[in-house]
């Protein structure tokens, strides 16, 4: 949660420590693990002494700022039904059921319960840098649960994500003589055109039956320093959904193939490092996993699904750790972000009684 002090950005601070005093009030055993300033992981964790198995249970802390909401984002206003506020649905809903089922352990000691990590991570929705140092310091568990809005659906596989810069050069001169300079932004427009050349090429690709074809965004350009001045820069900031089987450090170096092979771009251009990286989850190796948590969803809601998305989550590296994974949890997607945003309260009591009767279940 992006809050801010005294000019200073706390990031999930403030979250982190109700969650530590959550915890010791309940007599938890509750550990931090710093990542950054300002972010700590918090793992809470119940043994149970005749456990036949660990499951993990995964929640981001984190979420998206609040510019452009139309509801105050931290009012956490009730209204027929929904809980209204920034993060909300992603996924503090998801955390909130988590946590009870956390709290239902430690008061019921029910024997038969596996034993059970509750990891709240930090940095989810920029780089993944929470669920990488948990994942870097040895967490073990038979499997894992990832919170997401997912209506209460099983998500068995989505998309990965890289994220990565591209800059031109260019040569600065005062506008009023243009020609003494070359204009990094005109360049860029032509590296645009071929860009959305290549996003049209990779709907060519062969589909995975699930997601589709795998997609490029560019979302972010910056460029110049002043209205009467020739710019001498131009970036860009791109987005890449992998399929599963794609490598994130490849998808960087195809579009530059792509690019450098193309006669228009006859200027030079700069391939920053990418600064995200996230691979696809694959549906392996998770068979105990779906069969435990449909099961539990069939007792409290009747059905479920499995589901196939396009976005990204904590879960996929999860899994590449060799953590068989899937994304569960209450709340719409599309609610996610928004200016609005909200979840449905019974969602969240009902995702909290199917975490419940999987941690049980003989």
């Amino acid at each position: 949660m992006g809050l801010v002090e005294t000019k200073s950005f706390h990031f999930e601070r403030r979250v982190s420590l109700f969650l530590e005093k959550w915890a010791k009030r309940r007599k938890m055993e509750c550990t931090r693990q710093p990542v950054a300033p300002f972010r700590d992981n918090v793992l809470i964790s119940h043994h149970s002494p005749q456990a036949k198995r660990t499951i993990l249970l995964e929640v981001h802390q984190d979420t998206v700022p609040v510019e452009g909401m139309t509801i105050d984002p931290f009012a956490g206003e009730v209204r027929d039904g929904r809980l209204f506020g920034r993060g909300a649905c992603d996924v503090k809903g998801g955390m909130a059921s988590m946590l009870a089922v956390m709290d239902r352990l430690n008061r019921e000691k029910p024997p038969q319960a596996a034993n059970v990590i509750l990891a709240c991570t930090v940095d989810e929705e920029h780089t993944f840098l929470g669920v990488q140092e948990l994942l870097r310091r040895g967490v073990q568990a038979d499997f894992a649960i990832c919170a997401e809005p997912t209506n209460l659906q099983i998500v068995d596989t989505h998309k990965g994500v890289v994220r990565w810069l591209i800059k031109v050069p260019g040569r600065a001169c005062h506008s009023s003589y243009p020609q003494e300079g070359v204009n990094a932004i005109y360049r860029m427009g032509h590296l645009l055109n071929v860009i959305e050349q290549y996003a049209d090429h990779l709907t060519r690709l062969e589909a995975d039956p699930r997601l589709g074809t795998p997609t490029i965004s560019v979302g972010k350009i910056q460029g110049g320093v002043s209205v009467n001045t020739v710019p001498d820069f131009c970036t860009i900031e791109i987005d890449r959904r992998l399929l599963p089987g794609e490598k994130p450090e490849d998808a960087p170096l195809e579009l530059e193939k792509f690019l450098i092979q193309h006669p228009v771009i006859d200027f030079p251009f700069i391939i920053e490092p990418s600064w995200l990286a996230c691979p696809a989850l694959k549906a392996t190796n998770n068979h105990e996993v779906l069969r435990r948590l449909g099961s539990a969803i069939n007792s409290v809601t009747g059905k479920h699904e499995i589901l196939a998305v396009p976005f990204g989550t904590d879960g996929s590296s999860i899994a590449e750790a060799g953590i068989p994974c899937v994304v569960f949890g209450p709340g719409d997607i599309a609610q996610a972000h928004t200016k609005d945003e909200w979840i449905e309260l019974k969602q969240v009591e009902q995702a909290a009684e199917i975490l419940y009767r999987l941690c049980t279940a003989d």
